[in-house]
């Protein structure tokens, strides 16, 4: 369903990623953040599993800084291997390539981000630092409670499995003390990974469960963003170029400035002044009829008298 494409983040590397396409119009899009795994069958899933359900998704490859299209499956040897990349990761790197990746989306519209593992707490490293997104959805992020007094920028999503040998349940409630605003679940009898359906760790119940909760939350911050973006057309007409932006009135009554006022007083003088110069003027002109209308009929009598 998705194809394979190349982007370039702001210091000019390039890296590959994973895009799969909503059929139609898209509800939006979404940045998908590998687990350790890299760009693999499982995050392309998740991506085609995003595409189907109606949003555009692509997942950066933030693992071609060090090894370039890396993957990996879920045997222990290979878990063992991809665990050793974390140590070398430049996370402030990291952060320009999955910029990179919102970059390439944000000129379709609204983007939010979402991930998996290391992906999850990339995920809300993303919504702290980045402005303009829709929403952060966080799958079992292992170090969100190291970053856990850092302030998110837009609506956040978290899912924990309350069984994770990974993170702690006091994590999990210092996260939920630091971070009061974000929607966070746990999920009891489900452990680390249990989202995805090819680690020993899946629990179909829990995995069900979650992503209905992300579909939902999505549609929500994604409705939200496309009220805000059609709020100036509701409050009025939109401004030309150049033109101010006039807000309307909060009620059907105009609100008086003292400068209307002066304007309305100097108007009712004028006024004034010309209704006073036309009643002048009609009663001199009455005056003038009266006196014509005097003088001849003074002069009929006169001429009466001399035919006597």
């Amino acid at each position: 369903m998705g194809r394979k494409l190349i982007l370039k983040a702001g210091d000019g590397h390039q890296l590959g990623a994973y895009r799969a396409d909503a059929a139609g119009t898209a509800k939006g899009r979404v940045v998908v953040i590998q687990e350790i795994f890299g760009v693999n069958h499982h995050i392309r899933n998740v991506c085609d599993q995003m595409a189907a359900a109606g949003y555009t998704a692509i997942a950066p490859q933030i693992f071609d800084r060090m090894n370039r299209d890396f993957e990996s499956g879920y045997s222990q040897p290979e878990i063992d291997h991809a665990m050793g990349y974390i140590g070398k990761l430049d996370w402030v790197k990291v952060m320009v390539d999955i910029e990179a990746a919102i970059n390439s989306l944000k000129g379709e519209g609204p983007v939010a981000v979402m991930g998996f593992c290391l992906g999850g707490t990339l995920s809300f490293l993303a919504s702290t630092k980045f402005n303009g997104l829709a929403g952060a959805v966080c799958y079992y992020g292992g170090a969100i409670a190291k970053y856990a007094d850092n302030k998110p920028r837009c609506p956040v999503l978290m899912h924990f499995g309350e069984l994770d040998g990974h993170i702690p349940m006091s994590d999990v409630n210092l996260i939920r003390q630091k971070q009061s605003q974000a929607e966070i679940h746990v999920y009891g009898g489900a452990g680390h990974g249990f989202n995805c359906d090819e680690r020993g760790s899946f629990e179909p119940q829990s995995q069900k469960i979650a992503w209905e909760r992300t579909l939902a939350f999505l549609a929500k911050v994604f409705g939200k963003q496309a009220q805000l973006m059609d709020a100036p057309l509701k409050a009025g007409a939109a401004a030309m170029p150049g033109e101010a932006k006039k807000s309307a009135p909060k009620s059907g009554r105009i609100k008086r400035t003292k400068k209307d006022a002066k304007v309305e007083k100097r108007a009712r003088k004028k006024g004034a002044k010309k209704d006073h110069l036309a009643e002048k003027k009609r009663v001199q002109k009455l005056r003038r009829r009266k006196l014509k209308v005097k003088r001849r009929t003074k002069a009929r009598r006169q001429g009466r008298k001399k035919k006597k």
